[in-house]
């Protein structure tokens, strides 16, 4: 089990973006997160995978845990090492590497294995395997975002951090993005989906957060995350009876969300 409990994180010893949050990642599930931009997502990602210190932040309360030990505090190397990886948003693949090199890298912490895993990717990859050789940077904007993945799959983690994966694709690929996710998953590694596409990530998930200014103030099975008629108003973008709504009434829309009233 991952988890979070009462965590606040502070940028620059003065802003406050979590304000006590607590979550649960069980092993073998897909938990996905919820949030408008600037909500606290990827700061909650950055406190898991210990990559606070690289942009100016600090835990100042509450605490990580996997199987019930700490791990705060740790390095993103041990972190790694642990079986914790994060795939961050916009991909950050290395555009000179080709993509076999690329995927080498993701296999630092678990060199014995490499061409196990080397197997596992280019098997859940195909077009990987075709382009190999290629230079990485010349890829599409998905095969990028297959390739970012593949990559932190080198080191065959028990958790997958996935920090906007849809950004910028076409729905097809999408929908590709999400099988893929549903398919690592039944392989075995638990996956905390962070994402602005609320359809798809409950349509994947078991369970769910939604986080507002740094707290969350839902917590729910997607099932019903899905339902609620808060969430498909302002988050799938659906009316009450289901139908889509238009731009000047999303703009124009004044009900607050009943978690703010």
């Amino acid at each position: 089990m991952l988890a979070v409990r009462n965590l606040e994180v502070v940028y620059n010893d003065v802003v406050l973006v979590l304000g006590g949050i607590s979550m649960e990642i069980p092993e073998g599930a897909i938990v996905a997160l919820l949030g408008a931009n600037g909500a606290g997502k990827t700061t909650l990602l950055r406190a898991i995978s210990g990559l606070l210190d690289h942009h100016e932040g600090e835990i100042t309360k509450g605490s990580v845990t996997l199987d019930g030990a700490p791990i705060n505090g740790l390095t993103p190397a041990k972190i790694v090492g642990r079986g914790i990886k994060q795939v961050l948003e916009g991909r950050r693949i290395f555009i000179e590497l080709t993509v076999e090199e690329n995927l080498r890298v993701g296999a630092y912490t678990d060199s014995r294995r490499a061409a196990q895993n080397l197997d596992r990717v280019y098997g859940l990859f195909p077009v990987l395997r075709e382009r190999r050789r290629g230079v990485a940077g010349y890829l599409s904007g998905g095969e990028q975002q297959m390739l970012a993945m593949g990559r932190a799959l080198m080191s065959n983690p028990r958790y997958l951090l996935l920090d906007e994966p849809s950004l910028g694709l076409a729905p097809l690929l999408v929908q590709q993005i999400r099988e893929l996710i549903e398919e690592i998953n039944r392989q075995g590694t638990a996956v905390l989906l962070v994402e602005q596409n609320a359809t798809m990530a409950l349509s994947v998930a078991e369970h769910g957060y939604v986080l507002e200014t740094g707290k969350v103030v839902m917590d729910a099975p997607a099932r019903e995350l899905l339902a609620d008629s808060d969430i498909r108003e302002f988050y799938l973008g659906l009316g009450a009876e289901g139908a889509a709504k238009s731009f000047r009434d999303v703009k124009h829309y004044k009900r607050r969300k009943r978690w703010l009233s």
